[in-house]
C-alpha cells in the first residue's frame, strides 16, 4: 500500500531540497518513491507542477524511435520519427501516472504566492533513517495517508532543529 505525504513550504526552494534528499534516500534503498512531484505557485497566482520525469518529453523520444524504425521497413524512416515523436508526445501529455494533477494543483493553489509544496508517494521506507534525514527541514504537513502517531514523529522532525 502506498502512503501519501503533502508538506508545505516557506520557499520556492525548500521542496525541491526535500524532494532531492528523498531521491538520494531512494537511491540507498530506504525509501521506495512512487512519485514525488514539488509545486510552486508565483506572485500571480498560477500553480506550476514540477513531475519527476517529464513524461511527454518520454514519449516523444520513445515514439520518435519506434516511428524511425517501423518507417525504415516502408523506407520513410523521417516520415515515421516524426509521426511516431508526435504520436508519442500527444500519449505522454495525456498519461498521469502517480499522484492525481488536478488534487495537487487544487491544494497547491491555497498556498500563498513564492513557496511550495512537496507531493510524495511512497510504497515503503525505513522510517527511522528517513525522519533522520528529513530532521529540520522545516515545513507543514498538509495531507497524509499516515496513522497519527506516525504523522505526529514526521511533523517533530520536520520542525526539529538540524542536528
Amino acid at each position: 500500500m502506498s502512503t501519501l505525504v503533502v508538506v508545505s513550504y516557506d520557499t520556492e526552494f525548500q521542496a525541491e531540497e526535500v524532494r532531492l534528499k528523498l531521491r538520494k534516500l531512494q537511491k540507498d534503498y530506504l525509501i521506495d518513491l512512487e512519485d514525488a512531484v514539488v509545486a510552486t505557485k508565483d506572485a500571480k497566482g498560477k500553480v506550476k507542477l514540477h513531475q519527476a520525469m517529464n513524461l511527454t518529453g518520454a514519449g516523444a523520444l520513445s515514439g520518435g524511435f519506434w516511428g524511425a524504425l517501423i518507417g525504415l521497413i516502408f523506407m520513410m524512416p523521417l516520415l515515421g520519427a516524426a509521426v511516431g515523436a508526435s504520436a508519442g508526445a500527444i500519449s505522454g501529455a495525456l498519461t498521469d501516472l502517480g499522484i492525481d494533477d488536478d488534487f495537487m494543483k487544487n491544494l497547491a493553489s491555497q498556498m500563498k504566492p513564492g513557496g511550495s509544496v512537496l507531493f510524495a508517494l511512497a510504497r515503503g521506507a525505513t522510517p527511522d533513517k528517513v525522519l533522520e534525514e528529513l530532521q529540520g527541514t522545516g515545513g507543514t504537513i498538509l495531507k497524509t495517508s499516515l496513522t497519527h502517531e506516525d504523522e505526529a514523529k514526521l511533523q517533530a522532525a520536520l520542525s526539529a532543529a538540524e542536528p
